[in-house]
């Protein structure tokens, strides 16, 4: 499989209130669950975007700082499509622990030379666990020099241009793409 991947760790943790990686889920953290999953598909080499440089990340992952001023998932993707020496990248967020291996295996079987996956549940995107071909990357530099940040608005661009497919996500799969946003969220999910 010729993907490199990168695990999504820059967010604010606003409605956490503290850094959502180190939290505890079902005993581990997020930060842990997340890459032994990646680490899983074997990808040709990993990354953690965030805004630093995280004291957990493990010396065989690449760190990749934000492109600044940060703009959230925008800012961490297009500095993390810069670094890649693969054909495609697999995104992952750091607050989906549900998110199996198998799904992910299903989606990288997926793709097409020059052309990603984006999975969708209803009409919204699932920007945070999508693959996106190197070929994307200009279309990122231009969304983050324009005035619109948002991932939604720049993965429909690149569905209608054919850079990535929409996958449905059937209601039975659904359940992977769950992220912890806020502390009662850990509660109910444990």
């Amino acid at each position: 499989m010729n993907i490199s991947a990168v695990l999504l760790a820059g967010g604010e943790s606003r409605r956490m209130s503290k850094d959502k990686a180190t939290l505890l889920f079902r005993g581990k953290p997020l930060w842990q669950i997340q890459l032994y999953l990646l680490r899983k598909l074997e990808p040709a080499e990993i990354f953690v975007s965030a805004r630093a440089d995280p004291a957990w990340r493990p010396a065989d992952v690449q760190f990749v700082a934000d492109e600044r001023p940060s703009r959230g998932p925008l800012s961490g993707l297009t500095a993390t499509l810069a670094r890649i020496r693969s054909s495609h990248l697999l995104a992952l967020a750091i607050d989906m622990p549900f998110m199996s291996e198998g799904h992910l295996r299903y989606l990288c079987e997926a793709i097409g030379p020059g052309r990603g996956l984006l999975p969708m549940i209803g009409n919204r995107a699932e920007p945070l666990t999508a693959i996106y071909p190197a070929e994307v990357y200009d279309s990122f530099v231009a969304a983050l020099s324009g005035a619109d940040f948002s991932m939604q608005t720049l993965t429909n661009q690149l569905v209608k241009i054919g850079m990535l497919r929409v996958v449905r996500v059937t209601e039975k799969e659904q359940g992977y793409y769950r992220n912890l946003n806020e502390p009662g969220d850990f509660d109910d999910a444990c």
